[in-house]
């Protein structure tokens, strides 16, 4: 009994180390991928003949490499080991955004002009490149900490403690817009979230572990429909369960289709928000404090979210995405309103809430996804989820610069509403699904 109760403390301190060690793991990855919407302004201000379209264009591209890496990773996740997975993603991400900042410079190395349109053209040309490569590598960032969290977490647990996981998410594109919002140039909103993320790297080094069995512990029960250990690892019968669970399987890309919804929100709030804030009238520094409470929002969402759909919904989580997703729908209108009442104070409050909610359905779809293809294809399942998420690029990139430069902002809270109700009906599809890990945890 003793020996027991010794297994159960190791356990439960393991799981809550990997879970908090990933959330600050993952928070990294933000810092270098979100300070870039924050440097634009800055060189618009510095490079104004740069319009938001060509910025629009590297963002949709970069959005659907990214994507693509999400999948990529995803698959690999289910068979790499998670810490050394992550270390090489933000390692990179690190470099090349000590080198993003430095692109002027590369530029004039390369052109041998400092300005003119000659310089443009290389500079946007270099900063594309540089950004697509930071996006292959951020892909390496969601994948293996999904892995660990199903490797840790039960089923019936999962709803709970991943949308609190979540949160690494809104934590480090708070913390990220807070820093970005103060920093007095473009160069240092690269170089300095880079230098906050080294430090990441070796703290990932240093904390995570990717299995209970790499430290001792015993693993997670087995669910139904999970592949055996030993067919497990034979790559023809494991391509096989994935291709059945995965790849075939309709409710993983319902859900996927529904999260592509989620982000095209999601993006056209983080991505254009510091440039619409800023041409609304807020100030530099106050914008970035309005995109950070939107994140702060989103985190108490994804926490409430969870809680309500294992306590609540008996782990259903599908139920609280859908309804969530009408209650987006209703901020967003209220917002559109709300823009011309000139209330900052009102329209923050409208704001926070739309993130409160929106970030649910964020959390939810993947935890969906995992319990629904089990531990041994959670990530690849993810993946797909990630890979059509940020094919919204295609929508919030270059199509919503040029739907900006032509209409102005005033009218986008209309069109991201519609977007919402979209979602809603994809995901009430599934109001009725079957939790195969729930119903295999109670037997």
């Amino acid at each position: 009994m003793a020996g027991i109760k010794k297994t159960k403390r190791g356990f439960e301190y393991w799981q809550w180390r990997v879970i908090i060690c990933s959330m600050i793991g993952y928070a990294m990855f933000y810092f270098v991928r979100k300070n870039f919407s924050f440097a634009i302004p800055m060189l618009q201000q510095v490079y104004p003949d740069i319009t938001k379209a060509q910025f629009g264009l590297i963002f949709s591209i970069g959005g659907i490499i990214y994507g693509i890496s999400k999948l990529v990773n995803g698959v690999i996740g289910d068979r790499t080991n998670a810490r050394w997975h992550l270390v090489l993603g933000l390692g990179v991400c690190v470099a090349v955004n000590f080198l993003m900042g430095w692109t002027d410079r590369i530029t004039t190395m390369l052109t041998g002009v400092s300005g003119g349109p000659d310089f443009i053209g290389g500079f946007v040309t270099i900063m594309s490149v540089l950004y697509i490569i930071n996006q292959i590598f951020q892909g390496c960032g969601f994948a293996p900490c999904n892995h660990l969290m199903v490797s840790w977490v039960p089923p019936h647990e999962l709803a709970t403690k991943m949308s609190f996981w979540n949160i690494s998410h809104s934590v480090g594109a708070f913390v990220a817009s807070v820093i970005c919002g103060y920093v007095t140039n473009w160069q240092m909103c690269f170089w300095v979230p880079a230098t906050i993320a080294l430090v990441g790297v070796f703290f990932i080094i240093a904390t995570l572990r990717d299995t209970p069995k790499s430290v001792g512990l015993p693993e997670l029960p087995k669910v139904e429909g999970e592949l055996d250990e030993s067919k497990g690892k034979n790559n023809k019968e494991w391509l096989r369960f994935l291709w059945k669970k995965v790849f075939l399987n309709p409710i993983i890309w319902v859900l996927a289709l529904t999260d592509l919804f989620v982000y095209v929100v999601r993006f056209a709030i983080l991505d254009w928000g510091p440039s619409m804030l800023q041409e609304m009238g807020l100030s530099q520094a106050l914008s970035g404090w309005t995109v950070a409470i939107f994140e702060v929002a989103g985190c108490l969402g994804m926490v409430f979210a969870g809680f309500v759909s294992d306590k609540l919904f008996k782990s259903r989580s599908q139920r609280v995405c859908a309804i969530e997703m009408v209650l987006v729908a209703l901020c967003l209108v209220a917002l559109h309103y709300v823009q011309d009442l000139h209330s900052p104070v009102l329209f923050l409050m409208l704001l926070a809430l739309a993130g409160f909610f929106l970030y649910g359905p964020q959390a939810l779809l993947g935890v969906i996804a995992s319990n629904e293809v089990s531990k041994k294809a959670a990530s690849s399942a993810v993946g797909i989820i990630g890979f059509m998420s940020y094919l919204s690029t295609l929508i919030t990139g270059y199509p919503l610069g040029k739907f900006a430069d032509t209409y102005g902002w005033h009218p986008i809270f209309i069109l991201m509403a519609g977007v919402s109700v979209v979602g809603f009906l994809l995901i009430v599809f599934l109001w009725n699904l079957k939790d195969h890990a729930r119903g295999a945890a109670e037997d």
